[in-house]
């Protein structure tokens, strides 16, 4: 498994390298992350002790904290997408899976705060499915 992972936004103004190993992919269905990704869940890889490596774009990226708690959030200030954020406070950097332009190393690894789930997400196994979008 290769250690150096790349990935950007959507409008392509930022651009960054993590040099490390992904230990978790957590899908978080907390109410937290479900505001900050407007959907059901967060998909969150983590990276103990990886380094991140801004590419181009650093001055786009906004960091916000959510006050009294540990809940961080990294995205560009042109488009919103979501970006790695350095939490210091467990020697991590977390990776928004879906920023990445290389591919995900590991398949998530726990569903967390289940409790919280998204009522409308339960049973998503008999929705249909399309390639693309319906007519």
């Amino acid at each position: 498994m290769s250690n150096q992972h790349f990935g950007s936004c959507l409008c392509g103004n930022v651009k960054f390298e993590l040099s490390g190993n992904f230990q978790s992919f957590f899908l978080c269905h907390c109410t937290r992350c479900q505001k900050d990704s407007g959907s059901s869940y967060a998909a969150n890889l983590f990276a103990k002790g990886g380094l991140l490596t801004w590419l181009q774009g650093e001055t786009s990226v906004i960091t916000y904290q959510h006050p009294n708690s540990l809940h961080t959030k990294s995205f560009c200030q042109n488009c919103g997408s979501a970006l790695p954020t350095l939490a210091d406070s467990i020697n991590c950097v977390l990776v928004p899976a879906g920023c990445l332009d290389s591919a995900v190393p590991i398949f998530p690894t726990a569903n967390i705060f289940v409790a919280h789930r998204a009522r409308w997400c339960e049973n998503v196994s008999c929705v249909p499915n399309f390639d693309k979008l319906p007519k």
